[in-house]
């Protein structure tokens, strides 16, 4: 009986070590974030590096998108995407609402119907 008790919890620690194993501590991802400018730059990394385990936050203002090194075992991509819409950008899923984006500054309007 204690062979068998055991193997059954040699087996699971194995299966959960393999769940730890496939979680990237270093993952590089890269997400659509609209924004226009240098202070959207500087909005939209701060944002990013709130969110705890985004380690690397670089926007391009020119591809509207934003380089991330995130640590998979603190944070999702979700996170992050949640955390700059709070700041009032669009990503690809989450939008930021009204409110958050009428918060922002005038020239970091980037809604089309809205710029400047």
């Amino acid at each position: 009986m204690k062979k068998i008790v055991l193997v059954v919890v040699f087996a699971l620690l194995g299966m959960n070590a393999n769940a730890q194993e496939q979680l990237n501590k270093n993952k590089k991802v890269e997400i659509e974030v609209n924004g226009n400018c240098d202070m959207c730059k500087k909005r939209i990394e701060k944002a990013a590096y709130s969110v705890k385990g985004v380690k690397s936050a670089t926007w391009n203002v020119d591809h509207q998108d934003l380089h991330l090194i995130i640590d998979e075992t603190k944070c999702t991509v979700l996170d992050v995407e949640k955390a700059i819409a709070k700041v009032g950008h669009d990503t690809k899923d989450i939008k930021a609402t009204d409110e958050q984006y009428a918060k922002i500054h005038g020239c970091c309007l980037y809604r089309t119907e809205e710029k400047h």
